[in-house]
């Protein structure tokens, strides 16, 4: 393989890299502004005595279960939304001290009832219902 070939075979397969990283970012792309929903029919009870829920103690404290995220407020309200962004389906954290869910991904953020503060994101976050009965915690649609 002469000097030409070596060269024109290495563009090839950076360009092959190149595009493959590109179908790849794109996730579930979401780009003609559909609403990637969260999950529907949603009703599973959360023990708050269990380590796995240990961070639902501590106002700020939250946890991703079954495609939900759940948060306690810094007031110490329980509150869910969906897991996942509506921009792109890449998973959510709660940020207490803006009161917001964010996106580490693209930057979206949304409000604790689940509307959009900011984009690229256009869609809310479907958002769920929660109940504590002594040291259970249900969440519900």
């Amino acid at each position: 393989m002469d000097r030409k070939e070596f060269l024109s075979a290495i563009g090839v397969s950076a360009a092959s890299l190149v595009v493959i990283n590109c179908i790849g970012c794109s996730k579930s792309s979401n780009s003609a502004g559909n609403s990637i929903n969260g999950p529907s029919n949603v009703d599973f009870t959360l023990d708050l005595t269990a380590s796995a829920n240990a961070a639902l103690l501590n106002n700020g404290g939250y946890i991703a279960f079954n495609g939900v995220l759940v948060a306690r407020t810094t007031a110490g309200a329980y509150i869910a939304v969906q897991q996942s962004c509506t921009h792109e389906s890449y998973p959510l954290i709660y940020q207490p001290s803006a009161s917001h869910f964010y996106c580490n991904n693209h930057g979206s953020a949304f409000t604790e009832t689940g509307g959009v503060l900011n984009s690229p994101a256009r869609n809310n976050l479907s958002t769920y219902k929660t109940t504590l009965t002594g040291t259970s915690l249900r969440v519900y649609s």
